[in-house]
């Protein structure tokens, strides 16, 4: 059952992915197209903490701390972070695409805006 519990949050991560992907495949509208890259990429919060956890880990604080104690890495906690921001960057961007798409062309199914020209 341990064993189970150290691979559970690599699989719950994978599985976010693929409904991700699932999404992005199936989608007939940008907003969904662009809410289903959102979740995909959240999967990437989930697999940072599985790598960054310690089990009776504590805070990277090192005043107090007896030699070899188990602490959390906090270079996982800083790029956790990084990864919030770029999500957003990356989700203000889609956004803002999808928004001059249905201005240009009325519609925000992908397959119509294949007519658009230069």
């Amino acid at each position: 059952m341990n064993a189970l519990a150290g691979w559970l949050p690599y699989g719950v991560a994978a599985w976010i992915l693929l409904c991700g992907l699932y999404g992005i495949v199936t989608s007939r509208n940008l907003i969904h197209l662009v809410m289903c890259v959102a979740i995909s990429q959240s999967s990437t919060y989930v697999l940072l903490l599985a790598i960054g956890f310690r089990a009776g880990g504590t805070a990277p604080v090192f005043v107090g701390h007896p030699p070899r104690a188990p602490i959390v890495d906090p270079v996982v906690q800083a790029l956790c972070l990084t990864d919030v921001v770029v999500e957003a960057t990356v989700m203000a961007l889609l956004l803002a695409l999808a928004v001059q798409a249905h201005r240009r062309t009325g519609t925000l199914d992908p397959d119509c805006l294949r007519i658009m020209k230069g």
